[in-house]
């Protein structure tokens, strides 16, 4: 300013303008600082599952079926995912080394829908032809089942007419002459012959036991009824469910029941769910701590899909089209024509080296990420399972896409295979989140809700723990809810320097948080 030593004495040097010019520079705002959307506790957004995913022909189907109904496309991939599953699970397994380690290719997947949704006529409209194949082999063997079954009941009544009559002989010689006849009507009679079945919509862990046995060792359930979730949650039971069944129906690990009046014996059973159930039924069996103890949770695909009910054109109908209904029967048909009458060895798909490296990425990603303080730390078990389950996808994708005489997972198959599994974690989230199993996620919504209610821009750590001190009696406790608040952008952390002392824990909180 050279001589002029304050404003007035720049004003009357250079004029006023000159003072205004010098205000600005001093007193020009800060820019705003930049937020990324942020996601509130309990509200993971859940992106879209395209039918896109799923082979042409059943990515057609589904997507048909969406429109038709006037549905979230994710709830029919989801079912046709399961659908797939029922038609190749147990005849064919992955193994992404070549070795020893393989995964069957039973899969679980769940959609939660509201009541009103229409999850029933997608459901009947993907598994009307998996009805008409069982009605056909019924159809087919009617006349041996008949005959088999009448001559077992002639053996029984026999060997029964045979037991009365042991019990009166006279002597050893005369016993044992009829229980060597006993011996070759039981050696003689038939075994069982029935109708192959694919699924089931509602059954007990004890009679799904009975049907692995009974069903070439396995067995689907594709149902919108709550009645089986409820029942592997134990809430009928008092929380005492026998979930050995569903576990290893997963894992495909050998199944042995020995009980009185009961036995099952399976060697490697396969079980696949296919459920669209009403949130408030999850809700219920958070309740059940051996539903996540167990890790049943985890072992299902969740998808959790914005509702359009008040959204749809009551005058809107568009039937699906006949060209693509005929080519998914007939595809569905073409798979299903190799099944086979009695469990065989399952064939092994092994993975290109393009496909396994994709594979590789993805699983070091996920656990990269579920580490104490990591992302997925709250659903560590069900990330866990995750590429695994991946790897079933990419192998049933690549079945439906080629056909049964499929040899090897291909690039194209684990690529779709990885987006769905991408695509899957937000549903896991709001899933876990829905049943009240993620603590972080509840701590962090108290954290919020306490800085909302004093209007808060910023805080210190030392300061959130002592106004929550009822519920962050351990430090640990409240880091990991405020690691997840940043994570989702809810706030900021930094340090403020003490002179002579430490720095103090600091954190800023996005301005929209107190809007949203």
């Amino acid at each position: 300013m050279g001589d002029a030593t304050d404003f007035n004495d720049l004003g009357t040097v250079v004029g006023l303008d000159a003072v205004r010019e010098q205000i600005g520079k001093a007193v020009s705002p800060i820019p705003a600082e930049v937020w990324p959307e942020m996601i509130l506790p309990g509200q993971t957004p859940a992106p879209d599952i395209p039918a896109s995913i799923l082979p042409t022909w059943l990515g057609a189907m589904v997507g048909a079926v969406a429109d038709s109904t006037q549905t979230p496309p994710a709830l029919a991939t989801m079912m046709g995912l399961s659908v797939l599953a029922t038609v190749l699970q147990r005849r064919f397994e992955v193994s992404p080394y070549g070795d020893d380690y393989t995964e069957p290719l039973a899969l679980w997947t769940l959609t939660a829908l509201p009541s009103g949704t229409r999850k029933t006529a997608v459901i009947k409209a993907l598994t009307d032809p998996l009805l008409h194949w069982e009605k056909l082999q019924r159809d087919r063997m009617r006349a041996e089942i008949a005959r088999v079954t009448s001559a077992r009941a002639v053996a029984k009544k026999r060997i029964e007419r045979l037991l009365a009559e042991a019990a009166k002989a006279k002597d050893s010689d005369e016993r044992e002459e009829i229980r060597a006849e006993i011996q070759r009507e039981e050696e003689a009679m038939p075994i069982e012959v029935r109708a192959p079945r694919l699924f089931t919509g509602d059954v007990t862990g004890e009679r799904l036991q009975s049907m692995l046995v009974e069903y070439g060792e396995r067995m689907a359930v594709l149902s919108d009824e709550s009645g089986i979730f409820t029942n592997m949650a134990g809430l009928y039971s008092g929380g005492s469910a026998n979930i050995d069944v569903y576990l290893q129906g997963h894992a495909g690990t050998a199944l042995r029941v020995d009980r009185a009046g009961r036995a099952a014996h399976v060697d490697r059973p396969s079980l696949s769910f296919g459920l669209a159930l009403q949130p408030g039924v999850l809700g219920d069996v958070a309740g059940s701590p051996r539903f996540r103890a167990s890790g049943l949770l985890a072992r299902f695909l969740y998808a959790m899909p914005a509702s359009n009910v008040g959204k749809r054109n009551v005058r809107r109908r568009v039937p699906i089209p006949d060209a693509v209904r005929e080519d998914y029967d007939t595809c569905l048909s073409a798979l299903l024509e190799t099944v086979p009458g009695h469990p065989g060895k399952p064939r092994v798909l092994t993975m290109t080296d393009p496909a396994l490296e994709l594979w590789l990425d993805f699983s070091q990603e996920i656990e990269d990420h579920q580490g104490e303080g990591g992302r997925y730390e709250a659903i560590a078990d069900w990330t866990s399972k995750l590429p695994g389950a991946v790897a079933r996808v990419a192998a049933l994708l690549e079945l439906g896409e080629v056909g049964a005489g499929a040899e090897e997972v291909s690039q194209v198959a684990m690529e779709r295979a990885l987006d769905l599994g991408r695509l899957l974690i937000p549903h896991a989230q709001a899933a876990f989140g829905l049943l009240g199993t993620d603590a972080v996620d509840a701590d962090a919504d108290a954290v919020l809700k306490w800085v909302r209610a004093n209007e808060l821009q910023e805080f210190s750590r030392p300061q959130c723990q002592k106004a929550l001190e009822g519920r962050f009696r351990n430090v640990d406790r409240l880091i990991k809810a405020l690691q997840r608040l940043e994570q989702h952008h809810v706030m900021r952390g930094f340090n403020r320097t003490n002179k002579g002392a430490r720095p103090t824990p600091m954190y800023r909180v996005n301005p929209k948080a107190h809007s949203t």
